[in-house]
C-alpha cells in the first residue's frame, strides 16, 4: 500500500515539513508508514496516542565541532552528529560513519532503520546512529587518531553502557573504534568496555562482530530460500561493494554453497566467475586498502568493469552491500528479466521504492536491509552482554547465537506477514513486527 490513509498521510507530510530537505531521512519514514495502515485500523489505540508521531522524532539530535590537526599542521574542522532516536526498548545502539556525505538527514534516516532493527533482533536495544563528514580515506594512522580523539571528547558526555552505545559503520572499524574507545577511557578515567561495541577481540571485542552483518545476511536469505524448499547451494550470486559488510558476505555465502561472481566498489566492479576468491579480496581491500582493479589485476580469469552497473551481471541472489539507493528501478527491472528470484539488503536502504515495488511485482524475494543486515547489530548487543559479564565466547558458539538470531528475525517477519494478510512480504513483515513491539513498549511507559 502507499501512505494513503489520511492518519498516516498526515503524519508524513509533517515529517517533510518539520525536515526539510532530508530526502533520506524522508524515504526512510515513508517505507515504514507504508505498512502500518493495516496496524492502525486493528490497534487503533496506537493513534490515540500518537505513538508513530512520537517515532518519527527523535528523542535527542546533538550536532557539534570536530576541530582537529592534519600531519601539516593545518587545522581541520568537521562537523559531527549523534541523533539518539529512540530508547523505549533499551539503550540507544547504533554505529558511527565517517564519510563525506554525511549530514544530519543521513543520520537521521540510519537512526530511524535502527529503531526497527533492533527491535526485530528481540534484544533489549534501541535506536540511534552518529557519525561524522570526515573521510579517513587517504589520511595518515596519526590523523586519524587525532581526528577520533576530539570527535570523543565532545561525545563522551552523551554516551554510557545504559545510555547510548555506538559501534562502526562506513569508515570506522577496529583502528578507529580503538582510538575512540581510548579517548573515552582517558576522559572517563573508566574502563567501561560496554560503551562501544566493534573493539578489538583482545581488550573486549566479541568473536565474529566483523563478520557479522555480512554472515547475517546470508544467514537470512538461507532462511528466506527454505521457506521454498531451497537453499544457496548451486545458486550465482552478486554481491555490490567490497566493504567489510561485502567481504564477509561473500565468505558465508561460499561455506552456504553459493558462488559469489561478482563484486564491486565506487570505481568499478569485478567478474570472476569461478567464484570470488576471498582470500585475495581481503588482502586487496582489507590489508592494502586498494581498488577492487587491483583484484582482477592479481586474478587470473577475472574481469573488471570501470564504472557500469554490477546489476548488469546475470545471477539467482543479489545482496546490494554497498551504500542507500544503489540499486534503482533499471537495475530491478534488469535483474528480474535475468532471472534473478532473491534480494536481500546488506547495506541500509540501499534499492530505491521503485526498485522495491519492482521486485515485489515479479515475486522476487526481498528482504529489506532492516531485517537482513541486523546481524550486525545483534551481535553488537552480544559484545554488550559479554562485556556486561565479564565474559569472552568462543567464534563458534557467538557465530551459533548470530545464526538463532537471524532465523529468529526471519520468523518475526514471516509471522507478522502471514497475520496481515500479506505472506511473502518480508517488507511488511519488518516494519510491522518491529514498530508493534517499540510501540507497545512505549504505551507501557506513557507520555515520555
Amino acid at each position: 500500500m502507499t501512505v494513503d490513509d489520511p492518519r498516516l498521510h498526515s503524519i508524513y507530510d509533517l515529517v517533510v515539513h518539520r525536515n526539510p530537505g532530508e530526502d533520506e531521512f524522508h524515504q526512510a519514514v515513508r517505507e515504514v508508514l507504508d505498512s502500518l495502515g493495516p496496524v492502525i485500523a486493528r490497534h487503533p489505540e496506537y493513534a490515540d496516542a500518537r505513538v508513530i508521531e512520537r517515532i518519527c522524532e527523535p528523542e535527542r539530535q546533538i550536532i557539534f565541532r570536530v576541530p582537529w590537526v592534519d600531519d601539516s599542521g593545518r587545522v581541520e574542522i568537521n562537523r559531527g552528529f549523534r541523533v539518539e532516536f529512540n530508547s523505549a526498548l533499551g539503550p540507544y545502539k547504533g554505529g558511527l560513519r565517517f564519510h563525506p556525505s554525511v549530514y544530519l538527514g543521513i543520520v537521521k534516516f540510519l537512526g530511524f532503520e535502527q529503531v526497527f532493527k533492533n527491535a526485530l533482533t528481540g534484544m533489549p536495544i534501541g535506536g540511534g546512529k552518529g557519525g561524522s563528514d570526515f573521510d579517513p580515506k587517504g589520511r595518515s594512522d596519526a590523523e586519524v587518531m587525532r581526528f577520533c580523539q576530539s570527535f570523543m571528547t565532545e561525545l563522551y558526555r552523551h554516551i554510557g553502557e545504559y545510555t547510548d552505545v555506538p559501534a562502526g559503520d562506513i569508515g570506522v572499524g577496529g583502528r578507529e573504534i580503538g582510538y575512540l574507545f581510548g579517548q573515552y577511557k582517558r576522559i572517563t578515567n573508566r574502563y567501561e568496555s560496554g560503551v562501544l561495541t566493534g573493539k578489538g577481540i583482545g581488550w573486549g571485542g566479541s568473536a565474529v562482530r566483523k563478520e557479522a552483518t555480512g554472515y547475517g545476511t546470508a544467514f537470512f536469505v538461507q532462511e528466506m530460500l527454505r521457506e521454498r524448499g531451497e537453499s544457496l547451494d548451486g545458486k550465482k550470486v552478486v554481491v555490490s561493494g567490497s566493504g567489510n559488510v561485502a567481504i564477509y558476505a561473500v565468505e558465508k555465502v561460499h561455506e552456504l554453497g553459493g558462488t559469489v561472481v561478482a563484486c564491486s566498489d565506487s570505481a568499478g566492479y569485478v567478474v570472476d566467475e569461478a567464484g570470488v576468491d576471498v582470500a585475495l579480496l581481503k588482502e586487496v581491500k582489507e590489508v592494502e586498502r586498494a581498488r577492487i582493479s587491483e583484484y582482477a589485476e592479481r586474478r587470473s580469469g577475472a574481469s573488471y568493469f570501470a564504472g557500469g552497473s554490477i546489476w548488469d551481471v546475470p545471477c539467482d541472489v543479489a545482496l546490494p552491500c554497498a551504500t542507500e539507493n544503489e540499486l534503482d528501478e533499471t537495475a530491478a527491472r534488469t535483474l528480474v528479466a535475468q532471472g534473478c528470484t532473491v534480494v536481500a539488503e546488506g547495506a541500509n536502504m540501499p534499492t530505491t521504492p521503485a526498485g522495491v515495488a519492482t521486485f515485489v511485482d515479479a515475486g522476487v524475494l526481498f528482504a529489506p536491509g532492516k531485517a537482513a543486515n541486523a546481524g550486525g547489530v545483534a551481535t553488537s548487543a552480544l559484545e554488550m552482554q559479554q562485556n556486561a559479564s565479564r565474559d569472552s565466547w568462543t567464534h563458534d558458539h557467538a557465530e551459533t547465537r548470530l545464526a538463532e538470531i537471524m532465523a529468529g528475525i526471519h520468523a518475526r517477519c514471516a509471522e507478522a506477514a502471514d497475520d496481515y494478510g500479506r505472506p511473502g512480504d518480508y517488507v511488511l513483515g519488518a516494519n510491522v513486527s518491529g514498530f508493534i513491539r517499540v510501540a507497545d513498549a512505549m504505551l507501557a511507559m506513557g507520555v515520555v
